[in-house]
Formats: C-alpha cells, structure tokens, sequence
C-alpha cells in the first residue's frame, strides 16, 4: 500500500511540476496576464486528487466501503467542483471579461488531474474487483 500511495503522490508531483513549467511557458509566450494564479489552480488539484487517489487506495481495504466507493468518488467529484467554485470563485464568476486562454487555463488542469484519478480508482476498484472474485 505504502508503494501505492508513494507512486500516486510521484506521478501527481510530476504533473504538477511537468504541468505547470509548460502552461506557464506557453501564457508567457503569448503574452497573456491571467487574472488568477495558475500556481493555485495546479496545487489544487494536486492536492485534491492526491488526497482521493490516497483516501480511495485505503478504503479499498474496508470491505464495508468498498462496496460504495464508486457511489463515494461520484460525490467527492462533486465536492471537488463545489470547493474549486468556492475557492476561485472571484476569478470565475465576477470576471467581466475572462478570455479564452483564461477559460482553458482553469479547464486544462482540471482534466489533466481528473483524468489521472480516474485511471488510478479505476485500477483500485478494478484489482479489488477481480481479488474478490478469486480470479
């Protein structure tokens, strides 16, 4: 398990850095000024997704939840885009202007970061699948 949490944390630490160097390389090529902080969003859903991906790998081992955890990660999706709203509500809602770089550059973490959970529950609940049925 330690290996599992320890490879979850090397590759979203990975996307953050790899993620961020070239979003930022490619605004500051074109001359763009976002009005928020992409360090901010980044480190988000860095944060959020690791803390899944962990939360998940653990659960895994609780029979009782596991049974839930698809029904479990439905709704922590839904937290996720509830707090990223809350969190960079400023930035979203009372732009008057937000350009389209600005639109793409909340929405391209966001499903570099989801994508990458994804795979990783997939797989928890996929192995747990197929150890309980003695395959």
């Amino acid at each position: 398990m330690i290996k599992a949490i320890f490879g979850y944390s090397l590759v979203f630490f990975s996307l953050f850095f790899i993620g961020l160097f070239f979003h930022e390389n490619v605004i500051e090529k074109q001359g763009v000024i976002l009005p928020f902080s992409l360090k901010k969003v980044y480190l988000f859903h860095l944060g959020f997704s690791l803390l899944i991906c962990v939360n998940f790998k653990l659960f895994s081992t609780v029979d009782k939840v596991f049974e839930q955890l698809g029904f479990i990660y439905l709704g922590t999706l839904l937290l996720k885009i509830v707090l990223f709203c809350a969190i960079f509500y400023k930035s979203i809602f009372t732009e008057e202007n937000l350009t389209q770089i600005s639109r793409l550059s909340f929405f391209i973490p966001a499903i570099i970061f989801l994508l990458t959970e994804t795979i990783f529950v997939a797989k928890v609940l996929n192995k747990k699948n197929i150890q309980k049925k003695g395959l």
